[in-house]
């Protein structure tokens, strides 16, 4: 029985291979992750978190699910937002980011628990959560219908389903984002955090994620309700939102 396959960014692995590849390019770039993901967007991805944290609909008491929340901006974020009778979980399928995480938390005087888990299986009940938000870590994902499906299980009737991530930029910018996506990045990840391969990965991983109209039918698909989209920055990133009704 032949294995099935998958994309690693351009590149074709076995499916099997997939997790173990993205966990070395994020083993690799978890102590410079932060740095690069300033220099990378100019600080956009800190607007682009708040405003998913504003969308959210969050309020105190709530329990949120930080899913590959990595360095924990997010869980920092929605950890305000709930207070002390909230709940936040932060998670991440990679030892190195949620150690990074964790260890923020904790620095910030943070009761946020980090559980390193695979989104495909989430280590949780169902009905738990009245947030789920996966941040820039979807795209990294082997089988994405399925981590959509456990994210719908988790969430209580009535919660939402945040995705943000890097999508289809507007036409007109699509060249212009070509040469930053796989000149600048790479140079960058070179210059500061001495591994070009990763982010020629990351460039490549972003162009390979579904578009905005393909992930909202996928979350349709996954059992999410009234899915809608927000297009940030002319499209290089979109917010989702969904709900379980």
């Amino acid at each position: 029985m032949t294995e099935k396959t998958t994309h690693f960014g351009f590149e074709r692995v076995e499916e099997t291979e997939k997790q173990q590849k993205v966990g070395e390019v994020f083993h690799s770039v978890a102590s410079k992750y932060d740095l690069m993901n300033d220099i990378m967007s100019a600080g956009l991805h800190r607007g682009w978190k708040r405003f998913a944290v504003e969308i959210s609909g969050v309020k105190a008491s709530d329990k949120v699910l930080d899913i590959a929340g990595g360095s924990g901006d997010l869980s920092k974020l929605f950890a305000k937002k709930v207070g002390l009778e909230g709940k936040v979980t932060l998670t991440d399928i990679n030892a190195s980011m949620l150690a990074v995480g964790r260890d923020r938390m904790l620095d910030a005087g943070l009761n946020v628990p980090a559980v390193q888990c695979n989104a495909e299986k989430l280590p949780f009940a169902d009905n738990t959560f009245d947030c789920v938000i996966v941040a820039f870590g979807l795209r990294n994902m082997t089988h994405k219908d399925v981590a959509l499906k456990e994210m719908q299980r988790v969430l209580k009737v009535g919660g939402r389903l945040l995705v943000l991530e890097f999508s289809k930029v507007w036409k007109p910018l699509e060249k212009l984002y070509d040469a930053y996506s796989f000149k600048f990045l790479p140079f960058m990840g070179k210059l500061i955090a001495k591994d070009e391969a990763s982010y020629q990965y990351l460039a490549e991983s972003i162009r390979m994620h579904p578009d905005q109209e393909t992930l909202k039918k996928m979350m349709l698909d996954a059992g999410l309700s009234k899915v809608d989209y927000y297009n940030l920055s002319a499209g290089v990133v979109a917010l989702h939102k969904g709900y379980k009704l």
